[in-house]
């Protein structure tokens, strides 16, 4: 192993859940945040620029730089001294994994610093584990779309096939809904028959996201155990729900935690969904980005 001095790393965002897969399936995009490392003397520095820069922490609060800390705290090292250039291309607070990005950022920057004393299942295991959940930490670190389940011990992580065909349209609004609230409003217990419903629709999800059977994928995008309860918290739902299937859309989800919404569809479909959903949200008052983006099959880039 031998050190190095600076380090850039590059990790996309994710949407995870995609309806019936709440806390175990997630996908990466292609947007993206970059954060440099460089070792320095002297006490810690953070600059950020791009979207909501000034939103961002910059002392040793900052999630990007505890992750960085923890990875020095599992191998028993003290953390180098480091300044730390933020470029930002995730939104803040909107369903898209930006705290993820920071966590995974933090990590592979560590092992990447140290001459990568941890296998990438090891950085992702301890990713998982600061987290709390796979979903949008395992797809940030690896690419691509991916299905996380745990044997008790260590986790298990399947590759999602996603047919060429499909589509991710984002709608981001101007408005934030933080995770801890999307879970508040969920209940603690659910019943057999939910718990059917989700079992079954996660199966059809996967082979329509691998075959892109439209009739399928309409039907698997339903889910009972997180989206009915936190809807409420999104103004415009289902107006946007049903404007987004009018265009041509197989159904619409809340990405994450919310409220960025995304809408799965084919390339044909793509700039009708988008711009329904982007008149849907205008009619409600409330201003958003939205955009087709394409998966991204790479993960967390260093160099």
């Amino acid at each position: 192993m031998s050190v190095v001095s600076a380090i850039t790393v590059t990790v996309p965002a994710t949407t995870a859940n995609l309806g019936p897969g709440f806390d175990c399936i997630g996908a990466a995009l292609k947007l993206y945040n970059e954060f440099k490392f460089t070792r320095q003397e002297g006490g810690l520095t953070i600059h950020v620029t791009g979207i909501e820069a000034k939103r961002v922490q910059t002392d040793e609060s900052n999630l990007l730089y505890q992750a960085f800390v923890k990875f020095y705290q599992y191998i028993e090292q003290t953390p180098p001294t480091v300044k730390i250039e933020i470029k930002l291309g995730v939104p803040l607070a909107r369903g898209l994994g930006s705290s993820a990005t920071a966590i995974v950022g933090g990590l592979v920057a560590a092992n990447q610093l140290e001459g990568t004393p941890l296998s990438q299942s090891q950085v992702m295991e301890l990713a998982i584990a600061i987290e709390g959940h796979p979903d949008n930490v395992v797809p940030a670190l690896l690419g691509g779309c991916r299905l996380a389940a745990t044997n008790g011990a260590a986790w298990e992580i399947c590759d999602v096939p996603w047919h060429q065909n499909i589509v991710p349209v984002v709608a981001i609004p101007n408005f934030e809904l933080s995770t801890s609230e999307a879970r508040g409003v969920l209940p603690t217990e659910v019943s057999r028959a939910d718990a059917i419903f989700n079992t079954a629709h996660l199966g059809l999800l996967l082979r329509g996201l691998e075959s892109d059977n439209g009739q399928w994928l309409k039907t698997a995008l339903q889910d009972r155990l997180h989206q009915p309860y936190r809807k409420a918290l999104i103004p415009g739902y289902d107006v946007l729900n049903i404007a987004a299937v009018s265009a041509g859309a197989y159904g619409m989800v809340i990405s994450g935690a919310g409220p960025t919404l995304l809408a799965l569809t084919d390339h044909l479909h793509s700039e009708a969904v988008e711009a329904a959903m982007l008149a849907a949200w205008q009619k409600e008052g409330i201003t958003a980005e939205v955009r087709s983006l394409c998966l991204d099959t790479q993960g967390a880039k260093s160099f």
